[in-house]
């Protein structure tokens, strides 16, 4: 679960969504927002069948709305 909150935060701040901690500044660049989308969806197919429902449906929920974020930051 940590790792996918991890990787939700970066890509959250990738595509300027929230600021960055580290120089308080929003930061955009897609090309990390898609490498942790990424990430997440490798994710997803190597545990397939080994996560939790609870766990299962978090992660494609995290998924789903990163990707929609992206398509939103690409078209900007």
């Amino acid at each position: 679960m940590q790792l996918v909150i991890q990787n939700q935060q970066l890509a959250m701040m990738s595509m300027g969504k929230i600021k960055s901690p580290f120089s308080d500044k929003i930061e955009r660049n897609l090309e990390y927002a898609k490498m942790a989308i990424d990430t997440l969806d490798m994710l997803l197919v190597k545990t397939k069948g080994n996560l939790g429902e609870y766990e299962d449906k978090f992660l494609q929920e995290v998924i789903r709305e990163l990707k929609l974020n992206y398509v939103d930051e690409v078209e900007k």
